[in-house]
């Protein structure tokens, strides 16, 4: 347990935390909406400091990261948090529910890094901005040692707070759940126009991914799918998105989502997005990576078998056009 950073002293020994854009209000002996910033006695503290749910080595595809050190493996780990409460979660055992956790220290993340011979951590699982005080720590003692870090995450945390970690992060994926701000208040409990602020911010400091988890009847009509791909490509065209297929899960017993919905939604982002990428289908189709300017296909990829054919120094090899991306470790 440590002091929490980015809160402010209330009367009555109450406290305001100042990480997220909820804002929690926080009585003495409460906790936050995230569950892991507890005040005690007027004081606010992470309580989930060093104290992880999960360790385990993924291949990067997996985050999903297409476009960062394709083939390469990652060291990932969570906490037992998050500042929202999707109705949809796919790890609410983790993220909502309470789980069991165990100590991690810096330093055992590193060398357990030395002894896997991994040059990559994932903050990932659940929602690593609320561990933000821990994973800041970490990040920084990562860059020294030369490991890159990446945050897989919601993007529901506040600019400051954001600006003082992105300078560490090498890589993330967000998580645009919706072009509704609805959507965000009524099944995830959050809003729309935080996410969006966190990534346009993002991608100025960092390489990006977006994932979108189409949800039928609730976040897949054709307008909210076309606003979402506006809002990408007026970022900017190259930055890759992963449209995913969602399952009955958690509290939201919607159906599946039919694979012709996503192969449409694959259609119309690639009219205007160079890099479209679908996730839980069979299907070949939204799986490799193709020059945007001559075809040429670049990345092959049989599930999370990764097979770089046509890149070199971040360049098509056939008409030299650069592909956004993170090709070989720094």
């Amino acid at each position: 347990m440590k002091e929490a950073r980015f809160y402010t002293k209330l009367i009555n020994k109450s406290v305001r935390c100042d990480l997220c854009p909820h804002y929690c209000i926080i009585d003495d002996g409460k906790r936050g909406k995230c569950s892991v910033r507890k005040n005690l006695n007027g004081i606010l503290y992470a309580t989930s400091y060093n104290k992880t749910i999960s360790l385990s080595i993924d291949p990067i595809e997996k985050k999903p990261l297409y476009h960062f050190n394709p083939g390469g493996e990652i060291l990932s780990i969570g906490h037992n948090s998050c500042n929202f409460k999707c109705q949809f979660c796919q790890n609410f055992e983790i993220s909502i529910n309470k789980s069991s956790s165990y100590d991690l220290s810096i330093e055992d993340l590193i060398k357990t890094c030395r002894l896997k011979n991994i040059k990559m951590v994932a903050f990932t699982y659940t929602e690593p901005s609320t561990w933000f005080e821990y994973v800041l720590d970490c990040c920084k003692s990562l860059k020294d040692n030369g490991i890159q870090s990446v945050l897989v995450t919601n993007g529901f945390i506040n600019e400051k707070p954001l600006l003082e970690l992105l300078p560490y992060i090498s890589a993330m994926n967000i998580d645009l759940k919706s072009m509704n701000d609805k959507f965000y208040r009524e099944i995830c409990d959050g809003n729309l126009k935080s996410v969006l602020q966190t990534i346009t911010l993002s991608q100025k400091f960092s390489h990006i991914e977006i994932t979108n988890l189409v949800i039928p009847s609730y976040n897949d009509s054709e307008n909210e799918i076309e606003n979402l791909i506006d809002f990408v490509s007026n970022i900017s065209k190259r930055i890759p998105i992963h449209f995913s297929k969602y399952f009955p899960r958690y509290k939201l017993q919607a159906k599946e989502t039919p694979t012709k919905t996503l192969l449409k939604i694959f259609e119309m982002a690639e009219k205007k997005l160079d890099f479209v990428y679908l996730g839980n289908i069979n299907s070949q189709i939204g799986q490799n990576t193709y020059c945007p300017n001559c075809k040429k296909i670049l990345i092959e990829r049989n599930g999370y078998q990764t097979q770089i054919r046509n890149i070199s120094d971040g360049k098509c090899q056939s008409c030299g056009t650069k592909i956004y991306g993170v090709w070989e470790f720094d």
